[in-house]
């Protein structure tokens, strides 16, 4: 069977980035392959439009990540609790970063859900179960589809703070700090909203 020309071209890509690093940066390579110690988690929005390396201008090996649909943070969600477990334990990050984006399809479904008439049933599929905590926080504000970006944040970087797992690395002294950003994808521009958290609190 011939190879789909959309997976051609990304493998294609691939060889060339990887022969261009290469000659660049002679053993990049051979030296990533020993190990990671990335300063910065981020946590962001599985949409394609904010990849955190390409918008960062940053290499492989710089920043540890976990992406999912509208950029959440669930303290029954043990994938992100590895996550930031194995971030702030084992790699030794000092920067957890919850990044949130304008033109999230997420955050504008949530606020559909939240102000639909009649009121939507209960949850019944998995991406609806997902994003209930954002249509809750919708329905509570009754905010503007814009504003949910930015109280979708802040409410993330809330449970990151509120987790076992950052309360034992400050309890341990460990000097790591939680950020809550977005990115305007109109502009291509990152904007820390200046809620950073770190162990001696706001």
């Amino acid at each position: 069977m011939s190879q789909d020309p959309v997976l051609a071209r990304i493998l294609a890509n691939n060889a060339q980035w990887a022969a261009d690093v290469e000659r660049a940066e002679p053993g990049f390579f051979a030296e990533c392959a020993k190990g990671q110690a990335p300063k910065v988690l981020w946590i962001g929005c599985a949409d394609s439009r904010v990849p955190e390396s390409v918008l960062t201008v940053s290499k492989p090996g710089d920043i540890f990540v976990h992406r999912n649909v509208a950029n959440q943070f669930s303290l029954e969600d043990d994938n992100a609790l590895a996550v930031l477990t194995y971030a702030v334990h084992h790699v030794g990050v000092s920067h957890v970063v919850l990044v949130g984006h304008t033109q999230c399809g997420g955050a504008a479904a949530c606020f559909a859900a939240a102000n639909a008439s009649p009121p939507a049933g209960p949850p019944s599929t998995p991406l609806e179960r997902w994003l209930a905590p954002l249509v809750a926080i919708a329905k509570e504000k009754r905010c503007s589809a814009v504003d949910l970006v930015e109280l979708n944040v802040r409410a993330n970087v809330a449970n990151i703070i509120a987790s076992d797992v950052m309360k034992s690395a400050w309890a341990k002294g460990k000097d790591v700090q939680v950020h809550g950003w977005v990115y305007e994808i109109e502009k291509g521009r990152l904007k820390d909203l200046r809620i950073t958290v770190g162990k001696e609190g706001i």
